[in-house]
This record gives C-alpha cells, sequence and structure tokens, in this order.
C-alpha cells in the first residue's frame, strides 16, 4: 500500500494522541494545518491502517471506533464518565488461548476485551 503524505500524518497523529482517538479526533486535531483535508478521508485512511494491522481499530458499544497506535495484546479500559480508553496490561489472561483450546478445543485469532468502568481521574473528582 502506497503511504501519502495524508496517510502517514493520520498515522503519526493515532501513534502521536495521548488517548485512543476516534476519527472525528484525528480530523479535528489535523484540520487546522491541512485546510484539503476531509473527514472521510480519515475515517477512510483508519479504516485501512487497522485492516493492514498498523493501528488497532477498538470497537465501542454506543459509541464511536477507536484507534490505538499499539498492535500488540492488550485489553482496553472505557471510562464511563469521561468516556476515554485506557491500556490495561493482564499478564493474567495470556494464557486465555491454551485454556480455550484445552477446554474446548477452540484455537483463538484475536482476542478483543474492552472493561468498563470509572478511571482514576474520574474517581478523583468525585471524591472532591
Amino acid at each position: 500500500m502506497k503511504f501519502s503524505k495524508q496517510r502517514e500524518m493520520i498515522y503519526n497523529q493515532v501513534m502521536n494522541f495521548p488517548v485512543h482517538p476516534t476519527a472525528d479526533q484525528v480530523y479535528t486535531a489535523l484540520k487546522a494545518d491541512n485546510p484539503n483535508l476531509s473527514l472521510g478521508t480519515v475515517y477512510r485512511n483508519l479504516n485501512q491502517l487497522s485492516e493492514l494491522g498498523m493501528l488497532l481499530k477498538i470497537r465501542i458499544a454506543d459509541g464511536s471506533d477507536r484507534f490505538d497506535g499499539r498492535t500488540d495484546a492488550h485489553y482496553h479500559m472505557v471510562c464511563d464518565k469521561c468516556t476515554q480508553v485506557f491500556d490495561v496490561e493482564l499478564s493474567e489472561l495470556d494464557s486465555l488461548n491454551d485454556i480455550v483450546a484445552e477446554k474446548y478445543g477452540h484455537q483463538l485469532t484475536i482476542v478483543t476485551l474492552n472493561l468498563n468502568g470509572i478511571c482514576c481521574d474520574c474517581r478523583k473528582n468525585e471524591q472532591n
């Protein structure tokens, strides 16, 4: 796949974004310096980059998909208050493929797990 200037810009924006952004957030962050950029171009490129395995597409129930530059095996927590998506390391689930294979005979190819809760910042704000 050809890596156009726009695709590279979109990819870099996700890689450098402090949280897992939506397509709208990527578009908003880039639009001021790139007036010819369209929202459709952002969506198309994000989806293509995720199909190529360069970005991880995080499907959020009742919300917009998020994009993650980290493509290794890890999990996510979605804050019910601020809707930010956070990486969660759960080494306890590293053997999940072995457990499913042993118990059911299935082989997992992809595991997606989104945890919902309230992030530490929102919890602090509730206590104040």
